[in-house]
């Protein structure tokens, strides 16, 4: 098979032989060059942290986003806000909606408002890992995180008003 025609399927996502490529075949000068990461089969894991399956890797993945909420709550002064106006606002959701739809949407439009800002966080802090130095898209990306959070709580207000408010909808 040409080098050619290997880059073309693997480019249509099928291997060319009985490795499955990671990344595109590099074609210089007419000779092939390859480039890429390749596994012995397509079903084993792409990442040396990801070994385990089944039940232990829900079991782990469970543990993790303990962690994750644990660290956000620690770190995050708007998310632990967030977390105690859910303690009241979550009930209320429950006890004001009158069907289940307005409580799925009372109480969801809440929890997107701390899923929006764990994600935000998240974003922060990997950008705070590589330094306090400011950067122009270092500071583009928090303040798109925090527009996002802005919105998700704009959504939140306006589906309370729209449930809550007789003859505003």
């Amino acid at each position: 098979m040409t080098c050619a025609r290997r880059a073309n399927w693997i480019c249509a996502g099928r291997p060319a032989t009985k490795t499955f490529f990671y990344r595109v075949v590099a074609i210089r000068g007419g000779q092939c060059h390859n480039h890429a990461l390749h596994f012995e089969s397509r079903s084993q894991s792409m990442s040396e942290f990801n070994e385990t399956g089944g039940l232990t890797r829900i079991i782990k993945a469970f543990g993790y986003s303990l962690q994750g909420f644990r660290a956000c709550y620690q770190y995050e002064a708007a998310f632990r806000q967030e977390v105690w106006a859910g303690l009241i606002v979550i009930p209320l959701g429950f006890w004001l909606g009158e069907g289940g739809i307005e409580k799925a949407l009372l109480v969801g439009s809440w929890i997107l408002v701390m899923i929006v800002e764990l994600l935000n966080s998240a974003v922060e802090a990997a950008i705070d890992r590589f330094g306090p130095e400011h950067h122009k898209l270092s500071g583009r990306a928090k303040d798109i995180g925090s527009a996002a959070v802005f919105l998700s709580i704009s959504l939140a207000a306006l589906v309370w008003a729209l449930i809550l408010v007789p003859g505003l909808a």
